[in-house]
């Protein structure tokens, strides 16, 4: 059975190594760790089974500049970026993704974020909300394609009237 809970303190080790055998690398540890030191507010889940973590995910806080050619008070919100998110390769494909996915956007509203954005695979992240993020008047500061770069509204309309540019957090620079 596998339970979805807050990281800990003796989780750090565990999603240390399970990020770099999900990646196959270690750029994205090293982001974990970094987030972990300076983001806030953030949210650090971790999908345990029979006592070994077995996937993560993290959210840190985005920001949204306004596009200078548009004049209005709308704003978004608390905002939020999700990545990364690793399972480990031998628990892929069994859900474990998706219910970290789930938990996460509930932790996210439940700390009054009102926007998800995630840069990933557009054949999975829709099933979660996520839709384009230029339906939705965003840009990532990454060069990447349209379909890759993905937002939802957690609070409906949270996006109304706005447009703008997506800075995730600066420890994604540095990795």
């Amino acid at each position: 059975m596998i339970s979805v809970r807050e990281e800990s303190g003796a989780d750090v080790p565990a999603v240390r190594q399970l990020n770099e055998l999900a990646f196959g690398r270690t750029e994205e540890a090293s982001l974990v760790d970094a987030l972990r030191a300076s983001a806030h507010p953030r949210v650090s889940l971790v999908a345990v089974e029979n006592g070994e973590v077995v996937g993560h995910i993290f959210f840190s806080p985005v920001t949204i500049q306004p596009e200078e050619s548009i004049t209005t008070t709308a704003t978004a919100g608390a905002a939020m970026g999700l990545a990364p998110m690793a399972v480990l390769p031998q628990h892929q494909k069994r859900g474990v993704g998706s219910r970290l996915v789930r938990a996460g956007l509930r932790a996210c509203l439940n700390l009054g974020c009102a926007v998800v954005v995630v840069l990933g695979h557009p054949e999975y992240y829709p099933r979660f909300g996520f839709v384009p993020a230029s339906r939705l008047g965003l840009r990532s500061e990454y060069d990447v394609p349209d379909e890759v770069f993905m937002a939802t509204e957690l609070v409906p309309g949270a996006l109304d009237g706005v447009r703008g540019l997506v800075k995730y957090h600066p420890a994604f620079g540095r990795v």
